[in-house]
Parts: structure tokens; sequence; C-alpha cells
């Protein structure tokens, strides 16, 4: 979409200019990097665009420590990545980059930080950043850097935890966490839509769970079991623990339906993480891709991951 209404555009090449622009930053400015997000829907009160594909941020550095993902990086550049064998929470990180309504603009022009930014609920990266214990490090406008929690920096609907003149620098997934043992479940009522609930699970080496629920919830929840639950306890935790309220209908679904597709999903994945523990086989989810739901405000086919 054309944004008529901009009147500048500025690339800074390095911090010191990036301050430059961020200590000055107003209302009228914002921040591009693919651009995906800015240009889809009009923008009238944007006088001012910071393009911060100037910077040449490395995309993608993994180390022994984990793998540190730049904002700018974008979801082709991240779904390409590979792992090493021993990075097995990693799996999860092509199938987050598909579990978006994505053309081939998008694949090779959103961003991660585009992704976190927006702060939407159905975000596929909000989802693998909370779940792998993902930091973010934030630029200052001051020149500083301060690190929030993924599960910290989205605090609701596209309510990113940036103050004026902030940037996101980069998302950093630590090694311990790209170690555990992964299950991922997504649902949508259409067939290319963003997510209506998508959670995944994720077994420490002692054997116990988190469970990071996004998408159904107006901001990333996390729940932490000792060792892994009975599906009655997990139904009952969930059911105590959000109230309906705070479930988030979106355009599809409503909020009992969210409620019961999180509770269902999340027994899922503990069927699975637990079929994992014991080393037995469990069907794959990646080739299910619809099935059928006979429950209130659902339609006959979802699309499932």
């Amino acid at each position: 979409m054309d944004l008529n209404a901009i009147m500048k555009a500025v690339r800074p090449a390095d911090r010191t200019a990036l301050t430059a622009v961020a200590r000055r930053f107003q209302k009228s400015d914002a921040w591009l990097a693919g651009g995906t997000g800015l240009f889809a829907a009009p923008q009238p009160d944007v006088r001012r665009v910071v393009d911060l594909l100037g910077m040449n941020w490395e995309p993608l550095v993994a180390t022994e420590q984990g793998l540190t993902i730049s904002a700018t990086c974008s979801l082709g550049t991240l779904a390409a990545f590979k792992a090493p064998i021993d990075w097995p929470g990693a799996t999860l990180i092509a199938r987050c980059c598909r579990a978006f309504p994505s053309t081939f603009r998008n694949w090779s022009m959103a961003t991660v930080g585009g992704n976190l930014c927006m702060a939407l609920p159905f975000g596929p990266l909000i989802a693998l950043g909370a779940a792998l214990e993902g930091v973010c490090t934030i630029w200052t406008a001051a020149d500083g850097e301060r690190r929030l929690a993924v599960a910290d920096f989205v605090r609701g609907p596209r309510l990113p935890a940036l103050r004026t003149g902030e940037v996101l620098r980069s998302l950093r997934l630590p090694a311990e966490a790209l170690k555990r043992t992964v299950a991922m479940r997504g649902v949508c009522l259409t067939k290319n839509g963003g997510s209506d609930a998508l959670l995944i699970g994720a077994l420490s080496a002692e054997g116990d769970l988190t469970l990071t629920v996004t998408a159904s919830t107006r901001r990333p929840l996390q729940f932490d079991f000792d060792g892994m639950p009975t599906e009655t306890v997990l139904r009952q935790r969930l059911g105590d623990d959000i109230p309906v309220e705070f479930y988030y209908p979106d355009r599809h679904g409503r909020l009992d339906w969210c409620q019961q597709m999180t509770q269902d999903l999340a027994a899922e994945i503990c069927w699975e993480l637990r079929a994992a523990a014991a080393s037995r086989p469990y069907p794959s989810y990646d080739n299910w891709r619809y099935r059928q739901y006979g429950l209130s405000g659902a339609s006959e086919a979802l699309s499932m991951w």
C-alpha cells in the first residue's frame, strides 16, 4: 500500500546515526524493517520512516551459548537455519515461521523484529521466543540497552514494551532451551489465516514441563509443572489460571471455543511429550492439517499444525 503522508525517509548506517534519530523520535515517526506490517494498512499519522536495513545487522549468529537473531532477519532466512543436531528445540523455528499467513513477499521481507513488535496475539515468533526462553535486546534512545524476556516484551495486542525512540535490536535463544524436547500445536478456523491458538510445550532434562500459550490469549502465558501433569491437573490449571475474559476471540472463534481449543491442544502436547520421554512413537501432526471438531463456534474443517 502506498503511504502518501510520508514526507521523509532516513537510513542510519551505524549506532551513532541511529541514536541521533532515536533521540528526536516523535509520534509521527515509524521504524521500518521489512515493512510488511507498516505498508499493509493506511498510516495517515506517519510522516517519517527510519529504515533499519542500513544497519546491516548479521541475521543469525549461532554459538555454543545459543542463537542470536537480529530484528531485521527475514522469516525466510530464519526458516532456512540449520541447527546443530543437539538442539532438538530448534525444530520449532521453521514450524513457527510457517504458522503464519505469508505470501512470497512476506516470506522474503517480513522480519523477526516486525513480528515481535507488532505484538499481535497470533504472531508465531512470539510463541517461539517465549517457549525457548528468548530474551529481547532493546536499544534505548540514550545510547544504552536493556533486556526483556519475550513473555514480558509483549504486554497485549499491539502493545510491545518499547518506549519512545527505542528499537528492538535482537532476539537471543539460549542453548539450554534449544536442547529441550518440544511439541507444538496450533489451530486456525480459516485455511490461510493466523493462528487462533498456538501452544508449545518444552520438556526439561529433569522431566519438568513448561507450557506456553499464545494466540488464543491476549498476551503470552507460561505455566511451569513439576514433572508431566495428568490431563485432569493440566485442564484444571488452565481453567483456574486463565480467566475466560483473558482469551482473545479476534475475528474468529468465541471465547469459550478459544478456551476449549487451548485445553485440548495442551492435552495433545502432553500426550506427545509423554510418549517422547518414554521413547514411544507418536503420530506426527504435521501431516494432519485438517481435522473435524464438533465444537460450538467452529467451522467443519480447521487448519491444524
